[in-house]
């Protein structure tokens, strides 16, 4: 049994759907789970909407049902099997950007999640046109996670116990469900984290014992950088899973970072391949052990450094750092890097602003808080001579550090804002 990924570039048009299907045919030797992610950049527009709550919406709504309903029409030509669906999706986003919420956090998983629904209900119908046995499965009946809207995490026993129940299912049908999403014990809707649709791959995989699970891709593989920003960047045959853990650690958006540890775990191998050439190897990654790998080089943008110092010299403790890393828990917030001296910690994170304002209020009260926004972080992990001294020597340095094996360096990239509280 086998589980495949489909991302949003591999769903963005009719024929990206139909090239899907070929994919599909050509792998129904055995029973097959396919996960698929929202259509090409419906996960930006729906989030559009969440900014338009208490505004007119209906606008931008239309325009997001009239992308989903022009693909319908060119795969099913005369004929809409979905028109029913697509108003009911309109209908739950249009009741959901109304009622209240107690969070954004919520509001944003009860509307974000409906392009994973309306994407697979597209795929699972055009299967079955062409004579494929598909079966369509709701995510969130399967996947059950905690509270914590937009970063949930997954009740792995509770599960465990529910994905079971496809393994019947799947010695007589492709099941298509859904990436990104799953649901509390209240049957509300969570998501599992922006791109997240790997990790819910991972999930169904761990829990069925898969064979093997596959993210089709618009890159050959895993490379060894962005190739829009490094056009010589190479790609890897196959990686361990402690190296492409520690890819993901430090930003490099080929895979979700959640998705390595079930996987791992069970020691089932992933591969990552190209949804455009599908003769490409690809990369596979798996238990191995690679000697003198190339240096891997991933930028990360969009970082804010936030430097807190104490305010009457003294020497920063267990007990400071302590209190900065529980307001950085309670916000779900990540540190990219961190650095330290007698009097001042400083670290690096996405600037996720409502989240990192917030953050920089509090640790106001208690710190002299200092902090920079536009910043790039660059990891140059496996490092040889040639990239570390390349990477050391960047203009606009606002921090660095190395290791044996690691370089980290933190540049100015885009207009900033400074400020200190």
């Amino acid at each position: 049994m086998r589980v495949f990924k489909f991302g949003g570039a591999s769903v963005r048009n009719a024929d990206s759907i139909k090239k899907v299907a070929t994919i599909i045919k050509s792998y129904t030797d055995q029973p097959l789970l396919i996960v698929v992610s929202a259509m090409g950049k419906t996960t930006n527009a729906l989030e559009g909407l969440i900014n338009l709550k208490g505004h007119d919406y209906e606008n931008e709504l239309d325009q997001i049902l009239t992308f989903h309903s022009t693909i319908i029409e060119e795969l099913f030509e005369d004929v809409n099997p979905l028109a029913a669906e697509l108003q009911s999706i309109r209908s739950i986003i249009a009741e959901q950007l109304r009622k209240s919420h107690t969070s954004t956090e919520e509001l944003y998983d009860q509307v974000v999640s409906q392009g994973e629904i309306i994407s697979t209900l597209i795929v699972s119908a055009y299967l079955k046109k062409i004579g494929l046995p598909s079966i369509w499965k709701d995510a969130r009946e399967y996947i059950s996670t905690d509270a914590s809207f937009c970063e949930a995490i997954v009740d792995w026993p509770q599960s465990n116990s529910q994905i079971q129940s496809l393994i019947e299912v799947l010695n007589k049908n492709i099941v298509i469900t859904q990436g990104f999403i799953g649901a509390n014990k209240n049957g509300l809707t969570t998501t599992l984290g922006r791109e997240g649709s790997d990790f819910s791959a991972a999930i169904f995989a761990s829990c069925l014992s898969a064979e093997s699970v596959t993210i089709w891709k618009d890159v050959p593989g895993v490379m060894s950088a962005d190739p829009k920003r490094l056009p010589t960047a190479i790609t890897f045959d196959e990686l361990p899973f402690r190296e492409a853990a520690e890819m993901t650690y430090y930003g490099a958006s080929v895979i979700h970072p959640k998705t390595i540890k079930p996987l791992a775990n069970r020691n089932i191998p992933l591969f990552v391949k190209s949804f455009d050439n599908t003769n490409l190897a690809g990369t596979r990654i798996h238990e191995c052990k690679i000697d003198h790998l190339p240096p891997l080089i991933v930028f990360k943008d969009n970082q804010c450094l936030i430097s807190c110092q104490v305010t009457d010299y003294t020497f920063i403790d267990e007990s400071q750092i302590g209190i900065i890393f529980n307001a950085l828990s309670a916000r779900s917030l990540k540190v990219n890097m961190i650095q330290n001296s007698a009097i001042s910690f400083s670290f690096c994170l996405d600037f996720k602003e409502e989240k990192v304002l917030a953050l920089i209020e509090e640790l106001g009260k208690i710190f002299e808080v200092y902090y920079n926004t536009g910043l790039t972080l660059i990891t140059i992990k496996n490092y040889d001579t040639d990239s570390f001294n390349k990477y050391k020597n960047q203009t606009n340095v606002v921090l660095e550090q190395s290791s044996r094996s690691t370089l980290q360096v933190l540049i100015k990239s885009n207009p900033s804002i400074a400020g200190e509280l």
